[in-house]
This record gives C-alpha cells, structure tokens and sequence, in this order.
C-alpha cells in the first residue's frame, strides 16, 4: 500500500532550522504539546473538566477526575493534531467545538472518516505502517502508523481502530534527529514486537497505561503489560500518560511506578505531573520544569475557556 502524499505547511516567519532539542508539555491524559525540530503538535485533545463526562460509545459515559494543565485557547499555534483513535477521551466536546476545523488532523482512517462528518476536513488518514510525512521548510516529520488493538480479539472489533505513531524528526533529506514512540491506546500484542525490528533506536517513549476497563474488559495497558512494552520496544527514556484522569482506569500510576523499579528501569523513566515540561532532543539534559505553560513561559491564573479557535503566537 502507498504511503500518503507529503503534508506541506508553510513556515510561520523567519522560524529557525530544525534543532536538537525540544520540549514535551504534559496537559493531560494523552494530550501532549510536542515542540521539536520545527514543529508543534498536539496529540489526542482532551480538554474538559473535572466532573464532566464524555462518551465512550454504545452509551457509555467517563467522568473526568482531573482538570486539564491548560485551556484550548492558551496554546501556541499549531501545525496538526495527531490523533491515535476517536474515543472521547482522547476527542472530546471541548476539542469538537473550539479546535479550528482547518487544522490538519494525522490518524486512522476511520478517525478521519468520523471527524469529516463533524466538519474537520483536513484529515491525513494513515494505516498500519503506512508514513505520513509532514514537511515544513528545512524541517520533516515522518509518521508511521504502529500496530494497536484496543482491546482483546472480538471485543475489539467493536471499538474504534486506534494507531500507535513513531515519529522521526530531521532535517529535510537527513537522518532522523529524534525517534518518538507513542503506544496509542493498545494492548501488549504480538504485533508490537516488528517495532523494534523496524526502529531499533527510540529515543523517548510515550505510554498509554491506566489499565482502561470497561464493562470489567482491559482494553489499555496496565502496569504489568506497560512495563513488558518498555522492555520490548526499549527506548533510551519513557514517559506514563494515560493513567488517572478518568474514572475508567484502574491500574494506578503507583503500580508502574513499583514495577519499573523491580524490573531495573528506574533510571530511564521520566514521570509528569499536569503542566509539567520535559526536555526532549537527542542534545538536551533530561529536566522536567514545572510551572511553564504551553507557551514555555509561566502560567498565570485565567478563567473558563471559552475561545473559539485556537490563539496566535
């Protein structure tokens, strides 16, 4: 199957080449603004509040236990959403009603298929595999779709197709800079072992655990299977997402956090509160900062989000 047509975006200004180093700005649940090699990019927009609930299908509901680090209209601008599935946890109302419907939108064609009918028509779908590569002057990003079952056979044919992503930046025509590996929302497989076949060099990892259960069934990572994937896919560092902001997750961060240190990886694991910001890039010294909003400067109290897009620069 061919790989998709390359997504072009114009640089915004004189903005530098592309760099070496980063940052990972932890919002919430999935939701991460990654800032590397030129480019910014939001994964699964969560945004509601704590109490409110979003869908989960067939009628189901999940209650959010925690507020996101920041609103819809603190963010920086964009260049694309990367989206793992269409759950509502991870494409939520707040997203639905003020993300702007002309951002590109990278993830499963069935995602793409849904958010068209929503009016989010800038959708790049990409299969198992299949590469997404987004360039933006002297920067590219290539992004492949990784394997992901949501759930175990049979059970998951009724939830929604969801992706992992691997993630390469460079400079245009050169060797990736930085390997980024995000799990999605998958169950440890037998087909997440061609990963390390195909990218034996992973910089940062980006988990999804929580050990999700719905109607009693695991349908993401627990602690037990988070770490297995760790030491399968073996990345010099990662980082749990996905772990306790909806009622819906029942295997806490505490239980990964026990059984990375008895499976000697303590030192390679980096954990995030909300609002929390990671260095990333292959010449940045691991730091986590506190305190810094998506902008990279410190937050100051705001009221509800009531924007209707996304703000500029």
């Amino acid at each position: 199957m061919a790989d998709p047509v390359p997504l072009s975006l114009q640089p915004r200004g004189t903005e530098p080449a592309p760099v070496e180093s980063g940052s990972l700005y932890f919002i919430g649940n999935a939701t991460v603004l990654l800032r590397l090699g030129g480019f910014t990019v939001l994964t699964d927009p969560s945004f509601i509040h704590k109490h409110e609930q979003t869908w989960l299908g067939y009628g189901l509901h999940t209650s959010r236990l925690t507020d996101p680090a920041c609103a819809i209209a603190d963010l920086p601008s964009l260049d694309f959403v990367l989206l793992s599935h269409f759950h509502g946890d991870h494409f939520d109302q707040a997203a639905e009603d003020r993300l702007d419907r002309a951002l590109p939108i990278v993830t499963t064609p069935q995602s793409a298929e849904l958010l068209a009918g929503r009016g989010f028509a800038n959708t790049w779908p990409v299969d198992r595999w299949q590469t997404q590569v987004v360039t933006k002057g002297r920067a590219e990003l290539r992004i492949t779709a990784t394997p992901g079952h949501h759930g175990p056979p049979l059970v998951d044919a009724a939830l929604p197709d969801v992706m992992g992503s691997l993630l390469e930046f460079s400079p245009t025509g050169g060797p990736p800079s930085f390997r980024l590996y995000i799990t999605g929302d998958t169950l440890l497989i037998d087909d997440l072992e061609e990963i390390p076949r195909r990218y034996p060099e992973i910089d940062l990892a980006l988990l999804h655990l929580g050990g999700t259960r719905v109607l009693g069934i695991l349908v993401s990572m627990d602690a037990e299977q988070g770490v297995k994937c760790l030491q399968l896919v073996n990345p010099l560092r990662a980082v749990p997402i996905h772990f306790d902001d909806y009622d819906v997750f029942k295997s806490p961060l505490a239980d990964f956090q026990e059984a990375v240190v008895a499976a000697g990886w303590a030192d390679r694991v980096s954990y995030l509160d909300r609002g929390d910001t990671l260095s990333i890039g292959r010449e940045a010294a691991v730091s986590v900062t506190p305190g810094l909003g998506p902008r990279g400067v410190p937050t100051s109290p705001r009221g509800p989000d009531t924007a209707a897009g996304l703000s500029t620069p």
